[in-house]
């Protein structure tokens, strides 16, 4: 009997049992004709997920990892950064980006707020001249998902040269979310968000002119090479050994995905939010983000109106479930349930009646 606690937080998620059982199988050689079959059909598929004609390949990595890889590959070395922050992530990648000895700017707003193409165009149009702007779609944090789609059309019409990049790690395969139609040059992920897998990989799609950029940074690294390894990877011949099972597992949930269909799956996950936010505001509760339209479909961040929100973790974990009680400086002040992945109301309804 499959008696574990099921994973309402936001990431890692649950894991469907289908998915685990596939990762139990004996391994197989990562240069076997069937795994390279396998990763061949892995990054078609990501195509198709990102909503892309460019290549959209697989890393043995944290997407934290792709923050740094996007900036070292696509930033000159004495580049500048525009990071559009609004929560921990969002300060995580300013802070990757300094690291690795770039100029990097904050176009800040408060916590529970997303960033609004107005403003933006007024920093682009007052300048300094940047090579980047960084956008966390979907900030973890706070439950925020930001206008991507808008946000992109602003930077390609006034900076032009500016490379779009954007953390995706909550929102795809879980939000609306098209590369190409909404010109943008790198978008990733981990597999433990949306995905419902474990962590342990991290998908990524570069544009074309993100990989002309990339072919004229000095010091891109080594594995995370994107003049290297995505071609590599895309060819079914990542250059260092991936994590076989997880990269079997992640086949099967990309048709698991595909038969679901992207248009039902974002609907879905809608109707989850919506069914939180509905139960929260009976209790008592708001959300934290006030804007509806900047209201995350995949992680719901609620205010706790001084509500015991260790009480309220308390009884979902003797209900079998756990949520988040608050991150950062919300702790203990909002809590976070994670309605992303394979979710489905029925479960998410179990959940909220029992807290």
């Amino acid at each position: 009997m499959d008696t574990h606690p099921i994973l309402f937080l936001p990431g890692p998620t649950e894991v469907a049992a289908e998915l685990r059982a596939i990762m139990a199988t004996p391994l197989v050689g990562h240069r076997s004709a069937g795994f390279v079959a396998a990763v061949q059909d892995v990054c078609g598929r990501l195509r198709d997920l990102f909503g892309t004609s460019e290549p959209a390949v697989f890393e043995n990595c944290t997407a934290t990892t792709l923050m740094e890889a996007a900036i070292r590959n696509l930033v000159p070395r004495q580049g500048r950064t525009l990071h559009l922050v609004g929560g921990a992530f969002g300060e995580r990648w300013q802070q990757i980006s300094a690291a690795c000895g770039r100029a990097t700017e904050a176009l800040a707003v408060p916590l529970g707020s997303a960033h609004d193409a107005a403003t933006l165009r007024a920093r682009l149009l007052a300048g300094p001249r940047v090579d980047a702007v960084c956008i966390t779609h979907n900030e973890t944090s706070t439950g925020v998902i930001e206008p991507l789609a808008e946000l992109a059309a602003v930077v390609r019409q006034h900076a032009p040269d500016a490379l779009v990049l954007a953390d995706v790690v909550t929102s795809l395969a879980g939000a609306e979310l098209r590369f190409d139609a909404w010109g943008l040059d790198c978008a990733f992920a981990g597999t433990q968000k949306c995905l419902a897998l474990p962590p342990g990989l991290c998908v990524y799609a570069v544009s074309a002119r993100g990989r002309e950029r990339a072919a004229t940074v000095d010091e891109r690294g080594f594995l995370l090479d994107f003049v290297r390894a995505i071609p590599a990877t895309a060819a079914g011949q990542p250059i260092a050994t991936p994590c076989v099972p997880l990269v079997l597992a992640l086949q099967r949930q990309l048709h698991r995905i595909a038969a679901e269909g992207m248009t039902a799956r974002w609907a879905r996950h809608l109707a989850m939010r919506d069914a939180t936010q509905a139960w929260a505001a009976a209790r008592g509760f708001r959300p934290f983000v006030t804007d509806a339209a900047a209201r995350s479909p995949t992680v719901s961040c609620i205010d706790a109106q001084g509500a015991d929100v260790a009480e309220l973790a308390r009884r979902a974990s003797d209900a079998g479930c756990k949520i988040d009680q608050g991150y950062g400086p919300l702790k203990g002040k909002a809590f976070r349930i994670g309605h992303m992945g394979d979710h489905e109301l029925t479960g998410l309804g179990r959940l909220l009646a029992a807290i």
